[in-house]
């Protein structure tokens, strides 16, 4: 998770929000994303998507079952659906995202493969952090 905060350090640094995501098999990153909409003026351009795709590109399949994404806000809907159709094994999650999160739009029922693991609170401290600091210096 880390990692994945210096990421979204990075995304801040450009104007982006700052969400970091990474995609770790065998213990080896091989995804690693950081909001980029602003500057790809694609609102599809997420952290995770972008992880999604260099590590899928990396090992030549679409399915990663054995493979975790760490993300330092919980993903939106629309990554929910992504990591879904990953087959992602394990979703690590830093700060919950009350306004814009799957959960959000899905309660209690969890919106992943029904094989993927959870995991939620991980740095969630650093990680809404970066989310106050960010939206603080805009305002």
């Amino acid at each position: 998770m880390r990692r994945a905060i210096v990421l979204a350090q990075e995304a801040a640094a450009n104007g982006e929000i700052p969400v970091g995501a990474l995609v770790v098999w065998n213990g080896k990153v091989i995804g690693r994303g950081q909001n980029e909409t602003e500057r790809l003026k694609d609102v599809t351009a997420h952290a995770e998507m972008i992880a999604i795709g260099a590590a899928t590109n990396y090992i030549g399949a679409k399915y990663l079952p054995e493979a975790t994404l760490y993300v330092t806000l919980e993903p939106c809907l629309m990554c929910a659906g992504a990591l879904y159709w990953s087959k992602i094994g394990t979703v690590v999650i830093g700060a919950a995202d009350e306004k814009n999160g799957y959960r959000r739009f899905t309660g209690a029922t969890q919106p992943f493969h029904p094989k993927t693991k959870i995991v939620t609170g991980v740095l969630a401290a650093s990680c809404a952090q970066l989310m106050q600091d960010f939206f603080r210096a805009r305002r």
